[in-house]
C-alpha cells in the first residue's frame, strides 16, 4: 500500500506541475471522455467484492480514474485564469508521456490533445514506476554530486596545479636568492686577494715571454741579463750549477742599479749550517760588505748611480787576503777574512736576494733592486791586468766554476731575462 500511495503522490505532482506550465493557447481544445460506470460511482460509494473490500486491479482502477478527474479539474482552473493571454506554450506532454498514452490501435490525430486514458492499468504503472525509476536516479546523482562538493571533480585537479606552481614559483625564487648570495660574495672579495691574482698573472705571463725569448735564444749564450726591478722577498734569479770546495775564487759581475738606501745583495752562497758562505750586500746607509762564513769585510765601492758598473772580488784562504775592484781599478785590499777556512761545496747559488737559510728567508729589506749581468766565479784569483782586460771588453773569460751561460740561470717570481747591451754600450 505505501508504494502504491508513493506512486499516486509522484503522480500527482508531475500532474500539477504539467498544468502550471502547459497554458494553453486561446481557442485550444480539449478532448473529452465519457467516464465508465465504475468511474461515475467512485465518487459516492466503490463497488466492493465480498464483504465490500476492492480487490487489487479495481483500487487501481479507481484510484487512477479519481487523478484524471483532479487533473481535468486543475486545467479547467488554470484555462479560466489564462483567458486573457494572448499567446501560451503548447502542452509539452510531460504529463502526457507519464498519464497521457494513446489507447492501443487508436490512430495518432495530430490534435494538441492530453489523450485518452489508458485502457491498460498495468500500462499505466509501468510507466510511472519508470518516472519514479528516473526520478530516483536523477536525486541519487545530484546527492553524491552533493558530497563531493559545489565544484565536482574539477576542483581536485585544480588545487593540485595550483600546489605545484606555487612549489615551482618557491624554488625560482630560492634560487634567485642564491644568485644574489653569490654575487654579493664576488663583490666583497677583498682587495688583497685581488691584488695576489693580478700578480700571479703578471709573473706567468712574464715567465711566458721570457719563454718565448728562450726559444728565440740571444744572439750567443751569455748576451744576456737578469732583470729585478722591484724590491721584494720571491723576485731572485737561481744559479743552476753549485760550487766545489774552494780555497780561492774571483767572482766578477756587471751590475746597475739606483736603489737607495743600498743597492741590496746581488748575490749570495747558502750551504747547509751557514746561510752566510758567501754574500755580497749593501742594505741600509751601510757600505758594500763581503761575508765569507759570516766574517765582513767593508769594500770601498760606490755603485748606486744608475750607471753600468763592472765589480770584481777576489778572496784566498791563506791569511783570508781580499781584493776589491770597479770598472778594472783596485780600490780596496785586506786580509785576515776567514782565513783557512775553505768554501764548502753543494750550496744554493742566488742572484738577487739574501738567504738566511738554504733557498729560504729572503728580506725584501735587502733585495737587489736593478739589473745583473756577465756573473762569473773562478777557482783562482785573478791577476789584476785579467781583470782590468774583462772590464774594459778586451778579453771575454766565461768563469772556469760558474760560467754565464743562458741555461745555467733560472729565473723566479717575476724576474726576467732580456737581452745584454754589449761591452761597449756597458762603458
Amino acid at each position: 500500500d505505501g508504494a502504491m500511495l508513493a506512486l499516486l503522490a509522484a503522480g500527482v505532482a508531475l500532474a500539477v506541475a504539467a498544468a502550471a506550465q502547459d497554458v494553453p493557447a486561446p481557442g485550444s481544445r480539449f478532448v473529452c471522455i465519457a467516464l465508465p460506470p465504475e468511474a461515475a460511482r467512485a465518487g459516492n460509494s466503490p463497488p466492493g467484492g465480498p464483504g465490500g473490500a476492492l480487490s487489487p486491479e479495481e483500487e487501481l482502477r479507481t484510484a487512477v480514474l479519481q487523478l484524471r478527474e483532479t487533473i481535468v479539474s486543475t486545467k479547467r482552473k488554470f484555462l479560466a485564469r489564462s483567458a486573457d493571454h494572448q499567446r501560451a506554450s503548447r502542452p509539452t506532454g510531460r504529463f502526457e508521456g507519464l498519464a497521457g498514452a494513446k489507447a492501443p490501435g487508436r490512430a495518432a490525430t495530430g490534435k494538441d490533445t492530453m489523450g485518452d486514458l489508458p485502457r491498460d492499468p498495468g500500462h499505466l504503472v509501468e510507466q510511472l514506476s519508470r518516472s519514479l525509476q528516473t526520478l530516483k536516479d536523477r536525486l541519487e546523482s545530484l546527492e553524491v554530486a552533493g558530497r563531493r562538493g559545489p565544484t565536482g571533480g574539477g576542483r581536485p585537479g585544480r588545487e593540485v596545479l595550483q600546489r605545484r606552481l606555487g612549489e615551482l614559483e618557491r624554488q625560482l625564487l630560492r634560487k634567485v636568492a642564491e644568485l644574489e648570495d653569490e654575487k654579493s660574495l664576488l663583490h666583497n672579495e677583498t682587495s688583497a686577494h685581488r691584488q695576489k691574482t693580478e700578480s700571479t698573472l703578471n709573473a706567468l705571463l712574464q715567465r711566458v715571454s721570457e719563454l718565448e725569448r728562450g726559444n728565440s735564444a740571444f744572439k750567443s749564450p751569455d748576451a744576456f741579463k737578469v732583470s729585478l726591478p722591484l724590491r721584494t722577498n720571491y723576485l731572485y734569479g737561481k744559479v743552476k750549477k753549485t760550487l766545489p770546495e774552494l780555497y780561492a775564487f774571483t767572482i766578477c759581475l756587471w751590475l746597475r742599479s739606483s736603489a737607495s738606501p743600498g743597492i741590496g745583495t746581488p748575490f749570495s752562497y747558502a750551504v747547509p749550517g751557514q746561510a752566510n758562505e758567501i754574500v755580497l750586500i749593501e742594505w741600509g746607509n751601510n757600505p758594500i760588505e763581503l761575508l765569507i762564513n759570516d766574517k765582513v769585510a767593508q769594500l770601498p765601492l760606490f755603485v748606486s748611480d744608475g750607471k753600468w758598473h763592472h765589480i770584481c772580488v777576489t778572496w784566498t784562504t791563506r791569511d783570508g787576503m781580499w781584493e776589491a775592484f770597479q770598472d778594472g781599478e783596485k780600490l780596496g785590499t785586506g786580509e785576515n777574512l776567514a782565513p783557512w777556512h775553505p768554501i764548502k761545496p753543494g750550496g744554493v747559488l742566488i742572484l738577487g736576494q739574501e738567504q738566511n737559510g738554504v733557498l729560504r728567508g729572503h728580506r725584501a729589506t735587502q733585495a737587489f733592486v736593478g739589473e745583473l749581468s756577465q756573473f762569473n766565479i773562478w777557482d783562482r784569483v785573478l791577476r789584476a791586468q785579467e781583470i782590468v782586460n774583462i772590464a774594459n771588453c778586451s778579453t771575454n773569460m766565461p768563469g772556469n766554476v760558474i760560467p754565464w751561460v743562458d741555461n745555467n740561470v733560472d729565473v723566479f717570481g717575476g724576474a726576467s731575462k732580456w737581452p745584454a747591451e754589449t761591452c761597449e754600450e756597458r762603458l
